[in-house]
């Protein structure tokens, strides 16, 4: 047996225990097993689901997606078809591939909102083993700002979402200087873990229109461009809170970019964007970072984590 056969990939998040730290990012690989044909998704530390609300939601008007560069930005707007009709669909999917692992990321405009898909998950089959709360939503009651800019809206969101009676993991956005503070109310709310990071507030303008190239105007920019964004995101946060577990996301692409995020402190690392080029990235990045352990006489992933702090 070699010597890459052999190292220790499982880690544990929070109350979670995963046999490897790689995961896809939610909205990335679709609601269920959209991906199932270039890759075992049942290989993965855990399936993130696109997020979904209580009630299903179309999303925005298109275009609604462009590249920019060899990142992208997007106003996809959270469609999907509600925590019901997942239940019923895309997790019996996600199991028929055997899938043991389930991260469901849900959102809302509201805490009551929140608050209501997580009561539908309350009674979710145990292959759901956390809940990943989207808390990069504009709210309706406070304004045009998101839930992640304000701990105190956010620790509420949190709150509201322990009826899901299941590890939480709050997903923390990288556009505020206040990721640190967010993060202890949400740890102080009781989630388990935070998500760094969401994606970048962005705009792309078409030349030939002289228009926003996005029908909302303005997007998210995700891939290769908001690494080092989301990289400083997950040192920092592990800075402040070094006991508080991180799931690092943001242009990983390669093995080597993974260990970046566990060296800055990440527990475990999601794949996203890196999806859409290469649709395998999520287990190719897990077999690179295996080689990049063998290579360097690392036998359990979980040295790595924070190392970089000394």
């Amino acid at each position: 047996m070699t010597h890459r056969a052999q190292v220790h990939c499982s880690v544990q998040v929070g109350s979670v225990q995963l046999p490897n730290p790689i995961m896809v990012a939610s909205g990335t690989a679709g609601h269920s097993t959209e991906l199932s044909a270039y890759l075992d998704l049942a290989k993965l530390g855990a399936f993130v689901v696109k997020s979904l609300s209580a009630e299903p939601w179309a999303g925005n008007p298109s275009p609604r997606l462009s590249p920019v560069g060899t990142s992208m930005i997007n106003s996809i707007g959270l469609q999907g078809p509600g925590v019901t009709a997942w239940l019923n669909t895309g997790y019996q999917a996600l199991r028929g591939k055997g899938v043991e692992r389930i991260v469901v990321s849900i959102w809302g405009r509201t805490v009551e909102e929140y608050a209501a898909a997580a009561a539908l998950l309350a009674d979710a089959p145990p292959e759901v083993i956390a809940v990943e709360v989207n808390l990069s939503c504009p709210n309706l009651d406070g304004g045009a700002h998101l839930f992640a800019h304000d701990p105190d809206l956010s620790a509420a969101v949190i709150t509201a979402c322990s009826v899901a009676n299941r590890p939480l993991w709050a997903k923390l956005s990288p556009n505020t200087h206040l990721i640190p503070q967010v993060a202890d109310a949400v740890a102080s709310a009781g989630a388990e873990a935070v998500t760094l990071t969401n994606t970048l507030l962005g705009l792309a303008i078409d030349c030939s229109t002289r228009k926003p190239t996005l029908a909302m105007g303005g997007g998210g920019l995700s891939g290769p461009g908001i690494h080092p964004v989301a990289l400083r995101a997950v040192y920092d946060c592990r800075r402040a809170h070094p006991n508080l577990p991180i799931i690092g996301v943001g242009g990983i692409g390669n093995g080597e970019q993974a260990v970046e995020f566990l060296l800055a402190g990440a527990h475990a690392c999601q794949v996203g964007t890196a999806t859409f080029a290469d649709p395998r990235a999520p287990l190719r990045v897990l077999e690179e970072l295996q080689r990049w352990c063998d290579t360097n006489g690392v036998n359990d992933v979980r040295e790595l984590i924070g190392e970089s702090h000394g």
